[in-house]
């Protein structure tokens, strides 16, 4: 029996990111999928290096790396409309679950356990507030680097996330934005200095 599991999450490279923004530079799930990875991780190591933590950093970057994956069935249904009301937030929930059991399904019967925890993760863990922190803190990345390059439109939306990132209280999640996002809105020749 054939299974597309792998073959639907390589159509990640396919869903576009905010898409009710004008971008300089496009931005895919894929993309967005290996970043919040990579920071996710660095978090989590932070947080156990600095902070007596106990995360398992390496199942961190993989729930990152999977923390999207729904959408390869739903697209990128942009935040303002996602969350404009309750309803449509209860409303898109329902989707994004029935996309998840679709992937499932996608995968051989013995294999779903393993896959489970990654596409339809407990969002009570404290290895899911890293994800969402990570994936709080590339949203605010891509705005300075649109900023970088002269693009106005995300001006807004950066202050926005910017203000949610700093409610969370994870010290680690606040060292990340000291230690690393500022050189995000650097140039080339400044980072390599």
């Amino acid at each position: 029996m054939t299974h597309h599991f792998y073959a639907y999450l390589s159509r990640m490279k396919y869903i576009m990111r905010w898409g009710l923004m004008r971008n300089s530079v496009p931005e895919n799930d894929m993309e967005h999928a290996m970043q919040c990875a990579m920071i996710a991780h660095a978090i989590a190591l932070i947080g156990n290096a600095r902070y007596g933590k106990q995360y398992n950093a390496e199942h961190i970057m993989v729930l990152a790396l999977y923390h999207d994956a729904s959408e390869v069935i739903t697209g990128d249904l942009p935040t303002p409309i996602k969350h404009n009301n309750e309803s449509m937030r209860d409303e898109y929930h329902k989707i994004e679950e029935m996309a998840v059991q679709r992937l499932l399904g996608m995968l051989p019967e013995d294999l779903r356990d393993h896959y489970e925890p990654l596409v339809a993760p407990d969002k009570n863990a404290p290895s899911w507030r890293i994800v969402k922190a990570a994936d709080r803190i590339c949203a605010y990345v891509k705005c300075l680097e649109e900023a970088k390059v002269g693009n106005r439109e995300f001006a807004e939306a950066q202050s926005g996330i910017q203000s949610t990132i700093h409610a969370i209280d994870l010290p680690e999640v606040k060292d990340f934005m000291a230690e690393f996002v500022p050189g995000f809105a650097m140039t080339l020749d400044q980072i390599s200095r």
